[in-house]
């Protein structure tokens, strides 16, 4: 097991970690172009990992991309221009955000701190507390506050987080399977380009 501090961040921090997020997307679906993070805030300079998700607001609402990592040795502001643009690339979802799509996405950003890879997921895994990642497969992993959202036991949190790295339900009990939690601070906008909450 091992376990690592990242960074506390304030409300204003993360506000401005969804504003950043949401800057790159559009500059990136807009004009093709990398979101500079410019002058960033103090919390941004440190060197952890970050998610981007992008949902859509239309209909039943779905989402419309995902990416990011729970380490990195990028400064966190970068990390979360090169997740936002992945999120909203076609190597996300299948197919690239489009332009007329931006009125009607919601975007939040999970920041990483205290990562712990486990041997023994079931034991070590607190719902609500741990976001998940799982390597083997393509990889894939989950925010903390998914499971909360769907009321998912904490076994059922670990089968979807495989299914996400296209591996078998359960196969995160496999030797071969690396489960990492991390624990992560998570603000969203509350409806597409709107005010901002922590969750």
């Amino acid at each position: 097991m091992s376990q690592r501090q990242g960074v506390d961040l304030s409300y204003e921090d993360g506000a401005r970690a969804v504003e950043l997020a949401r800057e790159s997307v559009e500059s990136y679906v807009q004009h093709g172009q990398r979101e500079q993070p410019g002058s960033m805030r103090e919390a941004f300079y440190e060197r952890t990992g970050a998610f981007v998700r992008l949902e859509s607001t239309r209909g039943r609402g779905s989402l419309r991309g995902c990416a990011g990592g729970y380490h990195s040795d990028d400064q966190l502001g970068h990390v979360i221009v090169d997740a936002a643009i992945e999120a909203a690339s076609e190597d996300s979802c299948g197919s690239e955000v489009s332009p007329s799509e931006l009125p009607n996405l919601t975007v939040s950003v999970c920041t990483v701190k205290n990562v712990l890879l486990t041997d023994d997921p079931l034991a070590d895994l607190e719902l609500g507390t741990h976001g998940v990642a799982i390597d083997g497969g393509e990889g894939g992993w989950l925010y903390p506050t998914v499971p909360v959202e769907n009321d998912w036991s904490a076994r059922e949190y670990l089968d979807r987080t495989c299914r996400k790295a296209k591996l078998a339900p359960g196969a995160w009990q496999n030797d071969d399977v690396v489960v990492t939690l991390f624990e992560g601070q998570v603000f969203r906008e509350r409806e597409a380009d709107g005010s901002i909450e922590e969750i």
